[in-house]
């Protein structure tokens, strides 16, 4: 089946909502008109359940199909943005300074609203659709927070399907794998103690940023030396902090970055050996490193037979050669992982077209996608409820 008529019909009044959205950006779980607006919006189409406060700030709405009783299938969107300092020049660029929809969640949004209006206008499946729109997916676990409520269980959600834009990929296009289709992230601070001193004395001190700079290259070798070279594992650091004069050499020196890994044992390994580097380096340097690792968003895993479905879902509005089913992994986070955790379901990616990248400042949204993601979701909510079941 190609794009649904209802959902091209629907683009212009949807991209007003995207735009809308992307106007007024709110950041983490303080997302409170954003979520007013999707409540409003889903009251207005006649779902017959809206929830809101669902893991602090997030929304469902529960549309009962007209064909009887059956099992529930969650549909999720993020809500948040980014804080950025948008430079897109758009009409409907963001109103408020040094917050952006830099990541497409404003399209997000839109999209699945398009669909919660059809499939409460037609009704055309056997069971109900929850419509999940999540605050906080940029950092802090919202995804997290709704599960930990007990939405799962309190809307008798059996499986759950998410689905995120990606610049580069061709509008109308859609790409996805079974297994990790994103990484697990954690972040490490490294808090390096030294001797402080008078620069014209280095001998006199144990100096923590030249410690610093020798631990910045060892913890480079966890990943060159220390793991199998097809197996996918990125160590960054990113902050280096230390001292605020220019004849001090300081007391201290901080790290911070982060791991990236797609498998449990490799998360485990890079925890492990991080911790064990930058004890030994400093160490033998005379200093002493004091290790915080926290373990962040789990690796996002599609599940076999879900993926499947989603790719012959896509197919059927896209056609087979717009589908790629075995994309290579991001080393991006996302804590729809939590939601797959929590129950069978897959992970799409949906074209965006040439653009900027995610978490640039001169990214956009691009709203030609709207009636793809419209019709990809309303397919896969018939198709696995259907009427004649």
């Amino acid at each position: 089946m190609p794009l649904l008529n209802r959902a091209i019909e629907m683009q212009d009044e949807v991209s007003q909502w995207r735009r809308h959205l992307h106007e007024n950006p709110e950041l983490m779980f303080d997302v409170h008109q954003t979520a007013r607006f999707v409540a409003e919006k889903l009251r207005q189409f006649g779902c017959d359940v809206v929830e809101t406060g669902i893991g602090r700030t997030g929304v469902v709405g529960i549309i009962n199909g007209r064909h009887g009783e059956g099992s529930t299938i969650g549909l999720r969107s993020d809500m948040d943005a980014l804080p950025l300092t948008e430079k897109t020049g758009k009409p409907w660029a963001s109103r408020t300074g040094g917050k952006m929809h830099a990541c497409g969640h404003d399209g997000h949004t839109a999209m699945l609203l398009g669909a919660a209006q059809y499939l409460a206008e037609t009704r055309n499946f056997k069971g109900s659709i929850a419509v999940i729109f999540q605050p906080a997916e940029e950092g802090g676990g919202g995804g997290r927070e709704m599960v930990k409520e007990g939405m799962m269980e309190r809307f008798s959600i059996s499986k759950v399907y998410g689905m995120h834009n990606i610049p580069g990929l061709p509008v109308g296009q859609f790409a996805i794998r079974k297994g990790p289709i994103m990484a697990a992230t954690d972040e490490f601070t490294i808090t390096v103690e030294g001797r402080g001193g008078h620069a014209a004395q280095p001998h006199r001190t144990i100096d923590p940023v030249v410690v610093g700079a020798q631990l910045v290259n060892a913890l480079q070798t966890i990943v060159s030396r220390g793991t199998d070279p097809l197996d996918s594992v990125v160590l960054s650091v990113t902050q280096f902090h230390a001292g605020d004069a220019h004849n001090i050499i300081p007391q201290k020196a901080e790290l911070a970055g982060t791991v990236r890994t797609l498998r449990p044992e490799m998360r485990d390994f890079a925890e492990k050996r991080l911790i064990e580097v930058a004890e030994g380096v400093a160490g033998a340097l005379g200093a002493s490193a004091n290790v915080h690792y926290t373990r962040n968003y789990p690796v996002t895993f599609n599940h076999d037979r879900e993926t499947d479905f989603a790719v012959q879902t896509a197919r059927s509005i896209a056609g087979t050669g717009a589908v790629n089913e075995e994309v290579a992994p991001m080393m991006a986070g996302e804590d729809f992982s939590y939601m797959l955790e929590a129950r069978p379901g897959a992970f799409i990616f949906i074209g965006n077209g040439e653009s900027a990248s995610l978490h640039n400042p001169a990214y956009d949204f691009n709203d030609d996608a709207i009636p793809h993601g419209i019709s990809y979701w309303v397919r896969l909510a018939e198709r696995s409820l259907p009427a004649t079941s």
